[in-house]
């Protein structure tokens, strides 16, 4: 699988989804009879699609709207939400901002001593997503999770994220108290999603001590850096494909199934489609619903890591605004590029594909086709419509 990159040192080739493409079989089923449920936990979501956790899509609004939908919604407690009693004039300010001083902005916003995270908002903001009777799911950094949790899962939190730019078990310092990952998941009251992880051997060691859930990728988000600032990334593809060989072998071993969700990358129904067929149990989107009217963002879309104060490894992008959260989620599409009704694109995939359900999707042939985004396209790429935009 590996080669020669100069003496004594191999790399392996990995795969994105412009790379490959899905082979149907010699089955096909009728998209509206397909199941696209998944589990985690105790918990069963109907819509495989969840929405990232930063600032410029989910706010407890948002929240509401995606939970009523059957999906899943992310509220990011390390940010605007729980700092700021009104976060309005917070995300005006970050919406209005010019593109070279909106990095300086977001930091001084997320400045730590300055603006600090309340634990009455934590508290606050899950009782009110709670409070319409949908899923209240939150995230912090390792360094907040005792903590965040303990708030967030008095107020009714149902499913706990512990998110890093790269998790391991086996996390080295003397600067701070390291998170115990195993006992946070084996105490929690609630099912732990844990992330971002890229490699099977880093998947298998996260199951291995308590994890519910994994998200894997890391750098691939529309408005994330870290790729180009750190050097550190794994193609979607591949890393799903990795990770997902990891549950397999450790629910064969253990008997517990530990879903894969792939986090980052997806802007179209076509992508994460490839997600699913590469091993993914659901998907984590952002940028694809930042262009919802009902998020928070305005319009603009910030990776969470855009406000460290040394190394930012995000930026502020404008994706506009293209339509409501129903009609991305699950239509009608108002555009032709595929932005829009993404379980829609799944379910017809998936019947196009002979497959039933998820794990049905995990089977379907994959091929490496280098040309399967401009094969005859030229029209399209010429005019910026559909598949050229």
């Amino acid at each position: 699988m590996a080669d020669w990159i100069g003496i004594g040192r191999r790399a392996r080739k990995c795969y994105g989804f412009d790379e490959v493409a899905l082979a149907p079989g010699s089955v096909t089923v009728n998209p509206n009879e397909v199941d696209t449920s998944w589990v985690i936990g105790k918990h069963q979501f109907q819509v495989p699609i969840l929405a990232a956790a930063m600032d410029g899509v989910v706010d407890v609004k948002f929240a509401v709207a995606m939970g009523q939908l059957g999906g899943i919604a992310v509220l990011n407690l390390d940010g605007i939400q729980t700092r700021y009693e009104n976060p309005k004039e917070v995300l005006d300010q970050i919406a209005k901002a010019a593109p070279d001083e909106a990095t300086k902005l977001v930091q001084t916003i997320y400045e730590a001593k300055a603006n600090p995270v309340k634990d009455t908002l934590i508290a606050k903001r899950v009782a009110q997503i709670k409070k319409h009777k949908v899923p209240a799911v939150v995230s912090c950094i390792p360094q907040n999770a005792e903590r965040f949790a303990r708030i967030a899962i008095e107020a009714g939190a149902d499913i706990f994220v512990v998110q890093s730019t790269v998790a391991t078990v086996r996390h080295i310092s003397k600067e701070y108290k390291v998170l115990d990952i195993e006992q946070f998941c084996k105490g929690s009251k609630v099912p732990v999603i844990i992330g971002n992880c890229v490699t099977y051997e880093m998947a298998l060691e996260l199951m291995e001590i308590g994890a519910d859930g994994l998200l894997v990728g890391i750098g691939p988000g529309a408005a994330c850096t870290t790729r180009g600032v750190l050097g550190i990334g794994v193609p979607q593809i591949t890393t799903t494909v990795d990770t997902a060989a990891a549950r397999d072998y450790y629910f064969k071993r253990k008997g517990k199934y530990v879903p894969i969700i792939t986090d980052g990358g997806m802007r179209i129904g076509g992508e994460i489609c490839k997600a699913f067929a590469a091993g993914s149990d659901a998907v984590m989107v952002g940028s694809a619903f930042a262009k919802a009217e009902e998020a928070p963002g305005r319009g603009y879309h910030w990776g969470m890591a855009t406000s460290h104060a040394n190394l930012p490894r995000g930026t502020r992008i404008k994706v506009g605004t293209s339509g409501t959260l129903k009609e991305i989620l699950v239509g009608p599409a108002r555009v032709d590029d595929g932005s829009q009704n993404l379980l829609g694109a799944l379910k017809t995939s998936m019947g196009s594909l002979g497959a039933s359900n998820i794990k049905e999707m995990h089977d379907v042939e994959i091929i490496i086709a280098g040309s399967i985004q401009t094969e005859g396209k030229v029209f399209q790429v010429g005019q910026r419509v559909g598949m050229g935009k």
